[in-house]
């Protein structure tokens, strides 16, 4: 049920014969209040008590997504909290909370697994199961929202990023259904300012967004100044090319004026050095972005390290003008990384 649209919900109510008004109620209950038991709903009317339950009690293919907590990890310092769901398939996805100073975000994933293989990344060397549905990416959202409710109740989610498990732009169009209704004001209300979509580099879902004015962050995981550095470490840069890419980022902040975060994992003799920050300064001349620099997150299918040289690294970037900053580490201690948790879980080795 969660992957109806505001509209398609109050057409299927009035196709059933039920007023269309009711579906204010039944969209609060699902993307307000994260409702898990629709029958106990006291201010539903009784026309929409008996549409509920002949269209989910019945076997109408109309169901609640509300995935299983497989398992559960959180920090030392209490700040960032990783659950592992399980789905109605039997499929685990993972799913982050991290608390930044009162603020609390939101990681969620977009697909079991990735198809783009890049080689330091956990969910990438597990390889590609399916696309998650609009509602499963909302029920994650929805999960950890109930999780604050009854734990933090003075806090509530403000931020969310699409950087869990799986590649967005591939998975494009369940993405955005999702995002419509986690931004709606009816639902779970997340500002499309607060939401953020990393990418490894979908040249055409960069373009469909900024085509369809898509108001959400951009954040583009680069990891390489030349096509050849990039390639070593993103197997997708073989289909869309550096110059390809930087080209799509150029008419994305072009049709947009939004600024784009470029993602950068720092990786020791990969890419950490002074030739490699000048390049990427070179390629990037004129366009507004923030550049995030990511020491490696290990895992046990990379043989890379994280990087020493960083800060100078750091130094080059702002020198050439850039804003640039180091992404605020959470959750190393329980293995926070993309795929880690669900390795973990099932006994596998990325």
């Amino acid at each position: 049920m969660h992957d109806l649209g505001f509209a398609e919900l109050e057409g299927e109510l009035r196709a059933a014969g039920v007023s269309a008004h009711h579906a204010k109620a039944l969209w609060r209950a699902l993307h307000f209040d994260g409702a898990l038991d629709l029958a106990e709903r006291e201010n539903f009317s009784p026309p929409l008590k008996r549409w509920l339950e002949a269209a989910v009690g019945e076997g109408q293919g109309f169901f609640l997504d509300a995935p299983e907590l497989v398992a559960e990890s959180h920090s030392s310092d209490g700040l960032t909290r990783k659950f592992l769901l399980r789905l109605r398939d039997g499929q685990t996805v993972e799913t982050v909370l991290m608390g930044y100073d009162g603020r609390h975000t939101a990681c969620v994933s977009t697909q079991v697994g990735c198809a783009m293989g890049c080689v330091f990344c956990a969910t990438g060397q597990m390889g590609f199961g399916r696309h998650l549905r609009a509602g499963e990416i909302i029920a994650q959202v929805l999960h950890v929202r109930r999780f604050l409710h009854a734990n933090q109740p003075q806090h509530r989610l403000r931020n969310l990023v699409l950087m869990g498990m799986g590649e967005p732009l591939h998975n494009y169009d369940a993405v955005m259904q999702a995002l419509d209704a986690i931004a709606s004001v009816r639902g779970i209300n997340i500002g499309p300012s607060k939401i953020s979509i990393s990418t490894v580099g979908i040249v055409p879902g960069i373009l469909r967004m900024a085509r369809e004015a898509r108001p959400y962050r951009l954040a583009v995981s680069l990891h390489g100044s030349t096509h050849a550095e990039r390639a070593a470490l993103v197997p997708v840069s073989a289909k869309w090319d550096l110059t390809e890419l930087v080209a799509a980022c150029r008419t994305y902040g072009a049709t947009t004026g939004r600024r784009i975060f470029i993602e950068w994992t720092l990786i020791a003799g990969s890419n950490d050095s002074a030739a490699s920050a000048a390049r990427l300064a070179e390629l990037l001349h004129g366009l507004d972005v923030h550049i995030n620099l990511i020491p490696l997150n290990p895992t046990n299918g990379y043989g890379g390290t994280a990087s020493t040289a960083g800060h100078a690294f750091q130094r080059l970037l702002r020198a050439a003008g850039f804003p640039c900053t180091f992404r605020q580490r959470r959750g190393l201690d329980v293995a926070a990384g993309c795929g880690q948790l669900q390795a973990a879980a099932t006994g596998a080795q990325p």
